[in-house]
């Protein structure tokens, strides 16, 4: 009888580790055959704007870019890749804007480019461009600010400016500094 009890109690513990091993095995594999959800079509609304299928526009400006983040509350966010972004002034598109990230803030419309900016004025006779590495848009004034140098090139000609200031209402630009040599023509 003694030889019987031994033997159950193997069977049991025996029959136990098993089932925590099925337990143990079932809980790291859970979640494998679940396919991921597709990504939303649906366009997201934000204050005076939409976001649908890498494009996000607004009254001020609209972005195509490759990669976004909003924050958990919708307030802010980022975006990666810009290209052909435009910058609207009085509801028509003004300035063409590509970066390789941008700081917006949804509830202001305000943003910040960053890393490496070009600008160009939409359909300037001179094809003038601005590149530098920070751009900054403030949206209640309408005012496009570039605090660190800016390259500015027309045609074959190119004259470095440590800060523009664009104001989009009065239409008035602010240079600083300026070094390099421009032909000026009327």
């Amino acid at each position: 009888m003694n030889n019987k009890k031994v033997w159950w109690k193997r069977l049991a513990v025996g029959a136990g580790v098993l089932f925590a091993i099925y337990v143990v095995v079932e809980i790291v594999l859970a979640g494998d055959g679940t396919p991921p959800l597709p990504p939303s079509q649906a366009p997201i609304d934000l204050r005076g704007g939409h976001v649908l299928n890498n494009h996000i526009a607004t009254k001020s400006w609209s972005f195509d870019y490759d990669h976004a983040r909003l924050s958990p509350d919708g307030m802010s966010g980022s975006v990666d890749g810009v290209r052909n972004g435009i910058v609207f002034r009085k509801g028509k598109p003004y300035l063409r804007i590509s970066a390789r990230h941008i700081r917006l803030d949804i509830q202001s419309l305000d943003f910040t480019a960053v890393g490496k900016v070009h600008i160009e004025r939409i359909d300037d006779p001179q094809g003038r461009a601005f590149d530098t590495d920070l751009v900054t848009w403030t949206n209640d004034a309408k005012v496009l600010r570039m605090d660190h140098p800016s390259y500015v090139r027309s045609g074959n000609q190119t004259l470095k400016i440590d800060r523009i200031s664009v104001n989009f209402d009065d239409n008035s630009i602010h240079f600083g500094k300026l070094s390099g040599g421009v032909d000026v023509q009327h």
